[in-house]
């Protein structure tokens, strides 16, 4: 099997021609054109809610589409909006609820919601890269997780926010040989741990982020099985956190050709 870091680099190297090949998918080509054709006649959350088709779209963008039959959660999250810190949306522990609710801001914007750049092309970009990630991950979830986290590790503010997201937090987790047994202690010290070996502002720097992410993937082959687990072995424990990188690198160069 190719690598974690040989498969990601492939899709990350040309992120573009990746993603136009996804959005000319005729699956993908035909939700897209009816979510363009429809949204812009939605005028209320009512109208949206009652779009099971365009519904679904737009969460499958946000990666919620797991929570598309949620139909009164979702509309919570609408009617309360983001900009009262007490929202529902603001209270919750995901923060895709607030990204949507931030597009999708029927509280603020009314009838004009729909009209946005945001809600329209915006969505679309998303729900193509959601699906390229989720295809990736068919193969070998740990090309999903670092397409992920290439994509969202930037918006990282804080390490509170690493361990609320399980996805980014799993690529920590695997980088710095974190134990599952960590999730039992306080969060503060979770957050200091991670602290301690990671400073969250090289999220944002280009080529510290393409380090990170080197190692997360080659850790990721050496913490996980030959044949790769669906998302649930994201709760199995690593098996060989002491391997050093080096050495897993230079295992990758002589497989893969290198020198």
């Amino acid at each position: 099997m190719i690598s974690t870091y040989i498969s990601y680099q492939r899709i990350a190297a040309n992120l573009d021609r990746s993603l136009s090949m996804t959005a000319a998918e005729r699956p993908v080509q035909l939700e897209t054109e009816y979510y363009r054709s429809n949204i812009g006649e939605v005028r209320s959350i009512d109208d949206f809610l009652a779009d099971t088709r365009l519904f679904r779209y737009a969460m499958t963008a946000f990666g919620l589409e797991d929570m598309a039959h949620a139909k009164g959660m979702i509309r919570k999250v609408l009617e309360e909006g983001v900009e009262d810190k007490k929202s529902f949306a603001n209270r919750l522990n995901d923060p895709r609820f607030k990204e949507f609710a931030q597009v999708f801001n029927f509280a603020r914007d009314g009838e004009a919601t729909t009209q946005t750049n945001a809600a329209r092309q915006g969505v679309v970009d998303r729900y193509v890269r959601q699906t390229m990630e989720v295809t990736a991950g068919e193969e070998n979830e740990g090309v999903r997780l670092a397409l992920y986290f290439q994509r969202s590790a930037p918006e990282v503010t804080s390490a509170y926010s690493l361990l609320a997201d399980p996805a980014l937090w799993q690529v920590v987790k695997t980088i710095y040989g974190f134990p599952d047994e960590m999730a039992n202690a306080d969060i503060d010290k979770q957050a200091a741990a991670i602290e301690k070996r990671l400073d969250v502002a090289d999220l944002q720097d280009p080529e510290k982020l393409s380090k990170l992410l080197q190692r997360f993937t080659a850790m990721w082959d050496v913490t996980q099985e030959t044949t790769y687990s669906p998302i649930l072995a994201l709760f199995e424990p690593a098996r060989s956190p002491s391997v050093g990188l080096d050495l897993v690198m230079t295992l990758q160069n002589l497989k893969y050709g290198g020198r």
